[in-house]
């Protein structure tokens, strides 16, 4: 496991109640390395935190992890399917066929 997913994976199962649902997958491609998270629903808002400042100081900290490999880290958070902003858009469309 490279230095950059163990740190991801490490810091993440910290944060979260439900460990085994964490999954990070690494990717290299022309533009670097990319590293995608995908927790469970109820665990999302203690991986992005007020405001974003959660998920921008683990970008930070990824990238510090890079630098020191000569390689740039992105972090991507899958959203899960059933996560607050998809059930904000089915009750919107709910709303709406209910006014026809």
């Amino acid at each position: 496991m490279e230095q950059d997913h163990a740190f991801l994976d490490y810091t993440v199962k910290a944060l979260v109640d439900n460990q085994e649902a964490v999954v990070v997958t690494r990717s290299v491609d022309e533009m670097g390395v990319l590293l995608t998270l995908t927790v469970a629903p109820e665990d999302m808002g203690k991986i992005i935190g007020k405001d974003g400042n959660i998920a921008k100081a683990i970008r930070t900290l990824l990238r510090v992890v890079g630098m020191k490999h000569n390689a740039r880290v992105n972090l991507k958070i899958n959203e899960p399917s059933g996560g607050k902003r998809f059930q904000e858009e089915k009750s919107l469309e709910d709303v709406l066929e209910g006014m026809n």
